[in-house]
């Protein structure tokens, strides 16, 4: 024995499978709360002489700089060393945060050598 749809019941099972399709396709590519991303630099840095290439590479991040104050995303290296490789490429740094933290006094002298 077999089953057989009337064309009403085949036109429904169809319309409410396209809409699932849409509603599954709808929720897969709706951006989520986990996606969105942070347009706060991780890096700030400030110079003693204003920057002559508004786009370095240092620390394997890229820096944005602006006359004597450079930023840049989140990298894999240790503040200090983020902070000794951008001073290599621009020069003296007077200031240095990751993540709105300060680096220290000494360390900020230690970046600069």
């Amino acid at each position: 024995m077999t089953l057989s749809l009337s064309l009403r019941a085949k036109l429904g099972v169809l319309g409410a499978a396209l809409a699932y399709t849409t509603v599954g396709f709808g929720t897969l590519t709706m951006p989520t709360v986990a996606e969105a991303r942070d347009t706060e630099p991780f890096y700030t840095a400030q110079l003693a002489a204003p920057a002559e290439e508004t786009t370095v590479i240092a620390g394997g991040v890229a820096w944005k700089c602006q006359a004597t104050t450079c930023v840049a995303g989140k990298g894999t290296s240790r503040p200090m060393r983020m902070c000794r490789e951008l001073q290599r490429d621009l020069g003296e740094v007077v200031a240095f945060t990751a993540k709105g933290e300060a680096l220290e006094e000494a360390k900020l002298e230690k970046c600069n050598r």
